[in-house]
């Protein structure tokens, strides 16, 4: 089963995923292990590992350690061309589709897609959208692209229209690391209605009922990463988990 089907199945089974994004440049290795086993335990069905930049040299090492931690599937989230992995289950192959920067939309991926053959590498087409947050993230900052007004579900619609269109995999929706809010749930509930490809959401979400919140809309998929830095206790990462997981969709 490749890892796209254990997503998908996560989805279907439990209604929605809970992931968490770990930030290589904000790993304790010496924790990194309890971390890990602890998370999986309290039901975290994926992590995501990525950042805006790469300040360490040791990706492949932190990767192999989530790995020796848990049965879940590691992705890589890539924030930059060296941020590939063989020792991860799959890259998530991001298209920055809410943006118009040459390098986001074919120019990186060219670079990137023959050491992405050569790894081996499961890769995950995912149509990538910066939404406006109400500050200026590192996402916004590093990729040099506007993203789309939060108001603005008609936009966010035609573009995840067209990601599914082209052939994409999945979308994933992202207010940015330290997003003062989050995505709109009516902008989820837009998409989710006419777009059928999975949805990730993340950036800014802050607590369990939020959480539920864009499951509600149509999420697919929840991602928390910075809230889990400053609270990375099992009960809360539980209560996340729970959150998200808490019954069927509609549709």
């Amino acid at each position: 089963m490749t890892t796209y089907d254990r997503l998908t199945a996560i989805r279907r089974e439990r209604g929605a995923g809970y992931f968490i994004l770990l930030d290589p440049d904000k790993i304790n290795q010496g924790l990194l292990p309890t971390f890990v086993r602890d998370a999986t335990e309290a039901g975290v069905d994926a992590f995501l590992i990525g950042g805006s930049l790469l300040l360490r040299n040791d990706f492949d090492r932190q990767i192999q350690m989530i790995k020796e931690n848990t049965t879940a599937p590691v992705v890589i989230f890539p924030g930059s061309l060296i941020q590939v992995s063989s020792f991860a289950d799959a890259i998530l192959f991001l298209i920055l589709i809410s943006g118009r920067n040459p390098e986001y939309l074919i120019g990186n991926q060219v670079i990137a897609a023959p050491v992405i053959r050569q790894s081996r590498l499961e890769t995950i087409s995912t149509g990538y959208m910066l939404i406006e947050a109400g500050n200026t993230t590192s996402a916004e900052f590093m990729s040099n692209t506007k993203p789309i007004p939060r108001d603005k579900a008609d936009i966010a619609l035609a573009h995840a229209l067209a990601a599914e269109i082209i052939g994409m995999k999945m979308l994933y929706l992202d207010a940015g690391s330290g997003a003062q809010v989050s995505i709109p749930e009516e902008m989820i509930k837009a998409i989710a209605g006419r777009c059928p490809l999975p949805m990730i959401v993340g950036g800014g979400i802050r607590t369990p009922d939020e959480a539920r919140r864009k499951v509600d809309a149509g999420a697919s998929f929840i991602v928390t990463g910075t809230i889990t830095e400053f609270n990375n206790h099992r009960s809360f990462i539980r209560e996340f988990a729970d959150a998200v997981h808490s019954g069927p969709r509609q549709h």
